[in-house]
């Protein structure tokens, strides 16, 4: 996007520098060490925040607090981390959403409900929580996919626990990003049952090819969906999504009302609209 706006871009791990006429970091705490050396310079820079940062390093790390105060400008992903940021911090910060294009249409099919859950097996994005839910609606015709790599053991083993005794739970395993959104835009919802999340791209993603999205009520999910958003439930709690899950596939008002609360976000997502809000971002770094 960058290149788009016509700018010279170069990709690299750290800053150890090399010439260039501004810096934009990501994450605060992993690249506190090229902010300080970068920072010297006096040139503008940017400072990129994760969900890691927000809601793990920020209250801890001395070395992410003084990254932030030496940014010239900070880009979040979602508009409820501004809620995380000292107010001197705030008010140099910018809600930048991450954007998606998937060019594909909702089409889940007639015959099963369709739960997808597309997330790495790892504990902060709690990625057993549908198909536990799932186990609540016995006899229902639904079925939970599950998309991505294991990348903790023990999430690993419950996983292929959860397969051997829950017939309608299939486990794909990781896939590629195509065949995801393929599975994505073939699903009745996405569950995205995330403990942490600074902003997360299948979001968009769905927004953007329309499949309803619910949700753990955690910051993260609510600054990409709104508070008002529908379809949320308490992080955790398999039972409350079981109840939405329920409601989703049998309330056909409900239904349709998850799907026009997404849709009204969907402007959100478009590529326009991050390059011209990234655009605005190095514009006022600069002056």
């Amino acid at each position: 996007m960058l290149r788009a706006l016509r700018h010279q871009v170069r990709v690299e791990t750290a800053w150890s520098g090399e010439r260039c006429d501004a810096l934009i970091a990501l994450h605060a705490r992993r690249s506190h060490e090229s902010v300080v050396r970068f920072s010297a310079t006096q040139k503008p820079l940017v400072v990129t925040l994760t969900g890691t940062d927000l809601y793990r390093d920020l209250p801890d790390s001395a070395e992410a607090r003084a990254s932030l105060e030496m940014a010239h400008r900070v880009i979040v992903l979602q508009d409820a981390a501004l809620e995380s940021l000292d107010p001197s911090v705030r008010n140099k910060a910018s809600v930048v959403y991450q954007s998606a294009d998937p060019r594909l249409g909702h089409a889940p099919p007639k015959d099963v409900f369709r739960i997808s859950v597309i997330a790495h097996l790892r504990a902060e994005k709690d990625p057993l929580r549908a198909v536990a839910a799932l186990a609540r609606l016995p006899g229902k015709a639904m079925e939970v996919l599950q998309i991505g790599n294991s990348l903790d053991e023990w999430f690993g083993r419950e996983a292929q626990a959860w397969a051997a005794r829950e017939p309608r739970y299939r486990l794909l395993g990781g896939l590629s990003h195509r065949r995801a959104l393929g599975w994505m835009a073939k699903s009745h919802v996405l569950v995205v049952s995330s403990a942490m999340e600074g902003g997360a791209n299948v979001i968009a993603e769905a927004a953007r090819i329309g499949t309803p999205v619910l949700a753990s009520r955690v910051s993260g999910n609510l600054g990409m969906l709104g508070a008002d958003y529908p379809g949320y439930y308490p992080l955790a709690d398999d039972a409350a999504l079981a109840l939405l899950l329920d409601r989703a596939a049998g309330d056909r008002r409900f239904y349709a009302t998850l799907k026009k609360a997404l849709g009204k976000r969907r402007s959100l997502f478009a590529p326009a609209a991050e390059r011209a809000a990234l655009a605005r971002v190095v514009r006022e770094a600069f002056h």
